[in-house]
C-alpha cells in the first residue's frame, strides 16, 4: 500500500473519559494562580463538577474571575472581553461550555496578553493581520457533543444580519494546552441540543473524510468517529435505559471531528452554514443537519455527472457501509442507503427546515454568494451556484 505524504497541525494534551473534570484543578494550578473562567449563561452551575471546582477555588483562595457567554460570540463580545480582564494579569484561561464558549474563550487567551481587537486578524474581514501572540495557556472543557472546538485552531465568530459574516480567528498557537474531556458534563443536555450537535460532528466527520486534504490518518480517525456517532447518537437523543456509553460515544466522535477538521477542512455543508448562520438566526448544528443529506446527494450526483472517477465517489460508498453496519450489493446501493440514512435521522431527529428561521427562495442568491469560503474549497468538486442552490431548495 502506497502512502502518500501528510503533515498533521498541532494538537492540545487530551483527557478523555468520565470523571475526568476531576483533573482540571491540578491543571489550572500548573498554569498559575490568576483564573478567567469562560462558561455559558448557568447551567453548569447546578452541576457536581462545577460545585467542587467553586470548593477547590475557595480553599485556595485563588484569584478568578468570570465571564458568561449566552449565544454565539461577536467579536464586540471579545474584544469587550478583553478590555475588561488584561489589567487583572490573568494567567489561565478555562473554557467550560459547549462550542461557543470554547471559541470565544479561545479568541480572549489569544488576545488577552496584546489587547489588539479581534477585527484585526479575522479572515476575510478588515486587514486580516498576522498574528503574533503570544496566547495564554487555555483549557477546553466542553459540555456539549458536537463542534469538536477543543481540538482546533479556529475561534469562529459571528455578525448577525443582512450583511453579518461568520469567520475563524484562527492561529496555531489558540489551540488548548489540554482538552479535557468528560462525558459525565453531557448528562444534561436536552434533547434539541443533543440533535443539533450530534449532527454537526456527524457532518464534520463525513466532510473531513470525502475532502481534498484527507489522508490516511484523518481517514482512519474519521471513521472511527463515525461508527461511534452510529451506535452513540440515536440511543442517547431517544434517552432509553442507561445513556452513560451513548454520551461517551458522541464526546469521542465530536472530539475526532474536532481533530479531522483541523487537519483536512470541511465541505459544502459548512460552506454554507457560514452565510445562513450570519444571515439567519440558525444555530450551527440546525444548519449541518438539515443540510448534510442533501448536500450529500447533490455532492455524488455531481460527480457521478462531471467526475465519475472521483476517489470521493467510493468514500461515499464506504461512509454507506460504516452508519449501515453491512456491506451493500455494490457502490450504488451504498450511496443510495447513505442519503436514506441521513434523510431517516434529519427526520427522526427533527432538524427544522431553512424556512422555520425566515430563509426563503428570495434570500438564496444572497446566500450563495457567500458560500464559497475555506470550508467549499475542500468539497470533493466544485459545485456550482445552480447546485448550491440545489441543496438549499431541498431543506426551504
Amino acid at each position: 500500500m502506497s502512502i502518500t505524504s501528510f503533515s498533521i497541525a498541532r494538537l492540545p494534551r487530551i483527557e478523555f473519559g468520565a470523571g475526568s473534570f476531576d483533573r482540571l484543578p491540578a491543571l489550572i494550578e500548573s498554569y498559575g494562580k490568576r483564573i478567567l473562567l469562560v462558561t455559558g449563561s448557568g447551567s453548569i452551575d447546578l452541576t457536581p463538577q462545577w460545585l467542587s471546582l467553586m470548593e477547590w477555588l475557595e480553599q485556595k483562595a485563588l484569584y478568578w474571575q468570570r465571564i458568561r457567554i449566552c449565544n454565539e460570540p461577536s467579536p464586540q463580545n471579545i474584544d469587550s472581553a478583553v478590555s475588561e480582564f488584561r489589567s487583572h494579569d490573568i494567567q489561565v484561561v478555562v473554557g467550560i461550555g459547549g462550542g461557543s464558549v470554547l471559541d470565544a474563550a479561545k479568541a480572549i487567551a489569544g488576545l488577552l496578553p496584546g489587547g489588539n481587537s479581534v477585527m484585526d486578524y479575522l479572515e476575510g474581514v478588515g486587514p486580516e493581520l498576522p498574528y503574533r501572540g503570544p496566547a495564554l495557556p487555555y483549557i477546553a472543557v466542553p459540555t456539549t457533543a458536537g463542534t469538536g472546538s477543543e481540538a482546533t485552531k479556529n475561534a469562529v465568530l459571528s455578525v448577525q444580519g443582512k450583511d453579518g459574516f461568520k469567520k475563524s480567528f484562527r492561529d496555531d498557537t489558540l489551540v488548548p494546552e489540554y482538552a479535557l474531556v468528560d462525558p459525565d458534563l453531557l448528562a444534561s443536555c436536552p434533547k434539541e441540543l443533543i440533535a443539533a450537535n450530534g449532527m454537526d460532528a456527524l457532518t464534520q466527520l463525513m466532510e473531513s473524510y470525502v475532502s481534498t486534504r484527507s489522508n490516511p490518518l484523518t481517514d482512519a480517525l474519521a471513521i472511527s468517529g463515525l461508527r461511534s456517532c452510529r451506535d452513540g447518537l440515536l440511543d442517547w437523543y431517544r434517552q432509553e435505559g442507561d445513556t452513560r456509553d451513548a454520551r461517551a460515544s458522541m464526546a469521542y466522535a465530536s472530539l475526532l471531528s474536532g481533530i479531522t477538521l483541523a487537519q483536512t477542512g470541511l465541505g459544502s455543508v459548512h460552506g454554507l452554514a457560514s452565510p445562513l448562520g450570519a444571515f439567519f438566526p440558525i444555530p450551527h448544528g440546525v444548519v449541518c443537519g438539515t443540510l448534510v443529506a442533501a448536500a450529500t446527494q447533490v455532492n455524488i450526483d455531481a460527480m457521478r455527472s462531471r467526475d465519475p472517477g472521483n476517489p470521493a465517489l467510493e468514500k461515499y460508498a464506504t461512509l454507506g457501509t460504516v452508519l449501515h453496519k453491512r456491506k451493500f450489493r455494490n457502490t450504488e446501493d451504498a450511496l443510495h442507503g447513505l442519503v436514506q440514512l441521513l434523510l431517516e435521522w434529519t427526520d427522526e431527529l427533527q432538524l427544522p427546515k431553512l424556512a422555520h428561521y425566515g430563509v426563503s427562495d428570495a434570500d438564496l442568491d444572497h446566500i450563495i454568494a457567500n458560500s464559497r469560503g475555506s470550508s467549499m474549497k475542500t468539497n470533493p468538486i466544485v459545485l456550482s451556484d445552480a447546485e448550491i442552490g440545489v441543496i438549499l431548495r431541498e431543506r426551504i
